[in-house]
């Protein structure tokens, strides 16, 4: 059972929020002030905090400061109540580091769905991190980049793009951060004889379009819709906003950054030196692991030509080289989709890990 403490000194909203939250099934402590909840909290190690921020003795911001100085409570999620809808009380909390907000007088199922979410996100973020301080750093930052992104992304306009359709232009001023909600896309440069090399899968839940903005230069790839796509598109300015002045977010985006040119690094030496059979098998399990893997799909679907392109062969010589996979039971090849019934094989071909 889920514990939560419940800081708030009104007596009566107290009690009712308490009761809310008891009868879907949480343990719930409560503190009549900041003070105290700053105590509790420590003493009870909650899963979930909810804090009032106009109280007695010390208020919820302060609450939220002294708990965000302790380690063994810095990574806790964090609720505000208030009964002040102003944009400037919202923005003040979540620069801090609240997770979310709710505005006195709610509905039951605006505090329930608001803890639910809460508490989804931090189990999806608590992967195996190295049991030491800088293990415990690393877990901070991606959950409080985590929920800075989600409130970045918040009432922000999307557009479905159909297969094929592109999303942004090699020399297109950067205006937007895109975040793909549905479907998957490729970032590819084109040479002067209009040849193409796919540089980059994009996965649903993948940011894109970054490194254009942080560099503060019009586009240097292409990126287009594989299969029919939703993309949420974030305006330049509130991503550098927050950038600016979220260190967790900035650290988040330099890793995807330092990824990114990794796996550009190891695809140039892929085809500079690598035959077309081991490059076969790195770009099927490349889109095995993001694809797959991942449970977004049960088979790989992409097209041969952008498959050759992902390779840097011609598509006869793909064709082959499938044909050999599928020969010696590596996959399974049925019209444009391809199952890897081997991942290990394509593993040992490539040197790289599966998953």
């Amino acid at each position: 059972m889920k514990k939560i403490l419940l800081i708030e000194d009104n007596e009566a909203m107290r009690e009712n929020t308490a009761e809310m939250l008891e009868l879907a099934n949480y343990e719930v402590v409560t503190a009549e002030n900041g003070k105290v909840g700053v105590e509790k909290a420590k003493s009870v190690s909650p899963d979930l905090i909810i804090c009032d921020i106009m109280m007695p003795e010390l208020d919820g911001y302060g609450v939220l400061y002294y708990l965000s100085k302790d380690p063994s409570t810095a990574a806790i999620p964090f609720i505000f109540l208030t009964a002040k809808a102003e944009a400037s009380e919202v923005r003040k909390g979540m620069n801090m580091g609240a997770d979310d907000y709710l505005t006195k007088p709610f509905e039951e199922m605006d505090l329930l769905s608001a803890v639910e979410s809460r508490l989804r996100k931090v189990e999806s973020i608590q992967r195996e991190y190295d049991p030491s301080e800088e293990g415990f750093d690393a877990f901070l930052s991606d959950a409080r980049g985590v929920a800075a992104l989600e409130e970045l992304s918040n009432d922000r306009k999307s557009r479905t793009y159909l297969a094929k359709e592109v999303i942004f232009r090699e020399g297109d001023f950067p205006n937007y951060l895109y975040l793909l909600r549905k479907g998957k896309a490729k970032i590819i440069k084109t040479d002067h004889y209009g040849k193409e090399l796919v540089v980059q899968l994009v996965a649903q839940g993948d940011y894109f379009g970054f490194m254009s903005i942080l560099e503060g230069k019009d586009h240097q790839e292409t990126a287009i819709a594989l299969e029919n796509a939703e993309v949420l598109m974030i305006p330049r300015a509130d991503f550098l906003t927050l950038i600016e002045s979220n260190r967790d977010v900035a650290v988040r985006f330099i890793r995807m950054l330092a990824g990114s040119i990794h796996e550009q690094e190891l695809r140039l030496l892929q085809l500079a030196y690598a035959p077309v059979r081991e490059r076969t098998a790195c770009a099927l399990l490349e889109l095995y692991n993001r694809f797959v893997k991942e449970g977004n799909a049960e088979m790989i679907r992409i097209s041969r030509d952008d498959l050759a392109s992902m390779v840097g062969t011609a598509t006869e010589s793909l064709i082959r080289t499938l044909s050999d996979f599928k020969e010696d039971g590596t996959i399974t090849v049925q019209g444009r989709s391809i199952t890897v019934n081997k991942p290990e094989v394509l593993s040992q071909y490539c040197g790289q890990p599966v998953g």
